[in-house]
């Protein structure tokens, strides 16, 4: 993990561009009848692009003023504790912002309860997987706003080159299994490019990976929001990870460096066949690396699964808050509508690649005909669990990263890394915020 002091310097870096982009923003009109609402986030293009649709039709009552806090400047868990500082200091310049799905327990405490405010029919029309995300408590804290499911990219040049491509393409979409995948490093010709790249950074992207790995053994490992890692199912999953770099070499040490911008850069320039992400890899790309390379051939594919056991894949996507600080309350619930509503969330996924969590998009057959990717995707959906819903889960998953990634790197055996996070887990102090 990260020393004190350049965390704590981090900090104030963080803090201080926050403060920089409030800070400078215009002024509200001479009068004040137009209210600023303040939105915190990754401000892609797509988002952009529905944050002028409302200020258009909004126009002369409410403004979004977007607070952008990019992935490429700033790692998820940096954004967490940003907004986490801010809300904690009881700032009322952030209305509403975006969290990470596995952040709603412990961003409650600051938000707005919406359970008075979204009635049974208009929360009936979200995707119960992304909506089961936004309670905590026995109360809607939250609203999504898109949902995401791991996945597998692979190279269509690589797998087509082979006698029986076809066919193992095909097995790609429905899920092969590890073994198979093991099995193809053999039969690609690969020249020196990483056969398969995953996230081993200490973040949460590889607590993403270590937990499918888990998961795919056991559906019910996190059952009652509980975390064992005592299991024979915890260790050959974190066995695996390490196996993927030190023994079946198909992995480079490297992954212990990236998280999933770095591993898909490094696929595209190096000609990876395989890496494990998130639906809008593609999208992302596109929209902010703009180097020559051939995007058109990376084809989407579920994650491999286990023999005898079905296909598993994490759940993701990022969620609407309302910080109960905000003094624009009921402008921000306007605004966090407004990204729920049907043509919003189809400008979300076909400028972002955003998975949408209202399911009227997918009741649209016409849009979905013309759009066979969103089909694939609703069909990973049905493989997705949750992590556990726990208050204090962001500690336990930094706890298991910083472990988990020790292990990969080849500081601790499998057996130890599990124990000392099994013990610092335990220990009460670690649940101090």
């Amino acid at each position: 993990m990260r020393g004190a002091v350049p965390f704590l310097i981090l900090g104030a870096v963080l803090i201080t561009a926050l403060a920089a982009v409030l800070l400078y923003s215009p002024d509200p009109p001479e009068g004040g009848t137009v209210r600023r609402v303040y939105f915190a986030d990754n401000i892609s293009p797509a988002h952009q692009f529905v944050i002028d649709r409302f200020n258009r039709e909004y126009a002369g009552r409410i403004e979004v003023v977007p607070v952008d806090l990019p992935f490429r400047k700033f790692s998820t868990n940096e954004r967490k504790e940003l907004l986490a500082r801010s809300l904690r200091n009881k700032s009322d310049r952030i209305d509403i912002f975006s969290v990470d799905q596995i952040w709603v327990p412990r961003f409650s405490r600051w938000s707005e309860p919406l359970d008075h405010l979204i009635a049974k029919d208009e929360a009936g029309r979200i995707l119960s997987y992304a909506l089961e995300s936004c309670v905590f408590d026995s109360h809607l804290v939250a609203i999504p706003l898109y949902i995401d499911v791991g996945m597998l990219y692979y190279r269509r040049d690589l797998v087509r080159s082979l006698p029986d491509g076809a066919a193992v393409e095909h097995r790609l979409k429905e899920s092969i299994t590890w073994d198979e995948l093991l099995t193809l490093a053999g039969r690609l010709d690969l020249r020196g490019a990483p056969m398969y790249l995953f996230q081993a950074d200490n973040f949460e992207g590889l607590v993403c990976n270590y937990f499918e790995l888990l998961a795919g053994q056991d559906r019910n490992a996190f059952a009652g929001n509980r975390v064992d890692l005592s299991t024979p199912e915890a260790h050959r999953a974190l066995q695996m990870l390490v196996d993927f770099v030190h023994r079946y070499r198909i992995s480079p040490r490297e992954v212990s460096q990236y998280d999933e911008i770095q591993s898909y850069i490094r696929m595209l320039r190096s000609g990876g066949a395989f890496v494990r992400g998130w639906p809008n890899f593609i999208e992302n790309y596109t929209t902010f690396y703009h180097e020559p390379v051939d995007i058109e051939n990376i084809g989407r594919a579920a994650l491999p699964h286990f023999a005898g056991h079905q296909p598993v894949s994490v759940f993701g996507g990022w969620n609407l808050m309302i910080s109960r600080h905000s003094p624009n309350k009921e402008a921000a619930l306007t605004f966090a509508r407004f990204l729920q509503r049907e043509e919003s969330q189809k400008v979300l996924f076909d400028v972002g690649g955003y998975i949408p969590s209202n399911e009227q998009v997918y009741r649209d057959s016409a849009f979905m005909a013309r759009r066979p990717d969103l089909q694939y995707y609703r069909k990973l959906l049905d493989h997705g669990f949750h992590r556990p819903q726990l208050i204090g889960y962001t500690r336990i998953s930094d706890i298991i990263a910083n472990y988990a990634h020790r292990a990969i790197k080849g500081e601790l055996t499998v057996s130890e890394a599990l124990r000392r996070a099994s013990l610092t887990i335990s220990n009460e102090r670690a649940f101090h915020e």
